[in-house]
């Protein structure tokens, strides 16, 4: 019930809290990230603590808007050495 604290023991940091958060194979999945991503974080393993997409960027996925332009945003890697871009996407193509 407390989305909050459970952010803060999974390690998101607060700048990049959004509305979704799981746990896949030891990362965190924070907000409307492209399943692609996931599937290749969980391929290259990189050092980190997570993937973040902050906010509710349009036409991301889960945020499908027909009509609607396709928002640009990042998809972040961050960990405890600090915050990464990961991948750049518009809508649901990465960039």
């Amino acid at each position: 019930p407390n989305m909050t604290r459970l952010k803060a023991r999974l390690g998101v940091p607060q700048h990049l809290a959004s509305c979704h958060t799981a746990e896949i194979a030891g990362y965190v999945i924070e907000g409307h990230v492209p399943p692609a991503e996931i599937i290749r974080l969980l391929a290259e393993r990189p050092s980190g603590q997570g993937l973040a997409v902050l906010g509710m960027p349009v036409n991301s996925p889960g945020m499908e808007v027909s009509g609607a332009s396709d928002e640009t945003y990042e998809v972040v890697l961050f960990g405890a050495t600090g915050d990464s871009q990961y991948a750049k996407y518009s809508g649901a193509r990465r960039i």
